[in-house]
């Protein structure tokens, strides 16, 4: 009886030993950044569908993400509208319960990311010219949206590299934010930009919004038709 006692507390001790190094195990896996493409980020907010959706949007894109030599924080909370400052992206949580719809919006918002790190002023100005634009990214007050060249750059590099008709940045006109060249022509361009070395310099304070995005397309129905009689 004495040395059954004893085995069974040793492997009550094993089993809880086990445990906490699985759940221990468990709890470092979670604390790290996730990779999207290759791109890494961290969540500050958010449940897991919601994180879920964001891991998706980003991988539903071809662009190389780990380009950003940076880890991204993604804020997920009740903003209304989401935006990004340098290092930060910050997405409505309302807009994520959505799923698929919102994965531009998140294409979008990593798109300033790339602007913020990867472009320099010399870059900017010429994606500008081919984009349109006013300024290139709040510098002017009292403009619409689309009038930024850095909102207008986002939105491009969000259809470019995920032309879906799901994606709620796809142009209706070429003047529309996403519109201003043709996929190929603006990956090719991009491509070309990004594999000329520069110093990124983007001011800490720069805030750069998501448009506001399409409604989902409604389903033409036909109407029934009656059976002779």
């Amino acid at each position: 009886m004495g040395a059954g006692a004893g085995r069974a507390d040793v492997e009550r001790v094993l089993r809880r030993t086990f445990l906490t190094l699985l759940v221990a195990a468990g709890f470092c896996f979670c604390a790290q950044p996730a990779l999207a493409g290759g791109g890494s980020y961290a969540f500050a907010g958010g449940t897991v569908k919601e994180q879920a959706t964001v891991h998706a949007a980003l991988d539903a894109s071809s662009f190389d993400w780990s380009l950003i030599p940076q880890t991204i924080t993604v804020h997920v909370g009740a903003y209304g509208d989401s935006y990004s400052t340098y290092g930060n992206v910050f997405l409505d949580a309302t807009l994520l319960d959505s799923g698929r719809f919102s994965w531009g919006v998140v294409q979008h918002e990593f798109g300033h990311q790339v602007d913020f790190f990867l472009l320099d002023d010399a870059k900017r100005a010429l994606l500008q010219r081919q984009l349109g634009g006013m300024d290139w990214c709040y510098t002017t007050t009292g403009l619409a949206h689309a009038q930024h060249g850095c909102e207008r750059f986002a939105s491009e590099l969000a259809w470019a590299y995920w032309p879906s008709a799901d994606n709620s940045m796809r142009p209706s006109a070429t003047n529309d934010e996403a519109g201003a060249m043709p996929v190929a022509a603006f990956r090719a361009l991009l491509a070309e930009l990004l594999g000329i070395p520069s110093v990124a310099a983007a001011p800490a304070s720069v805030k750069a919004y998501a448009p506001v995005a399409k409604p989902k397309p409604k389903l033409k129905t036909q109407p029934k038709q009656r059976r002779k009689r």
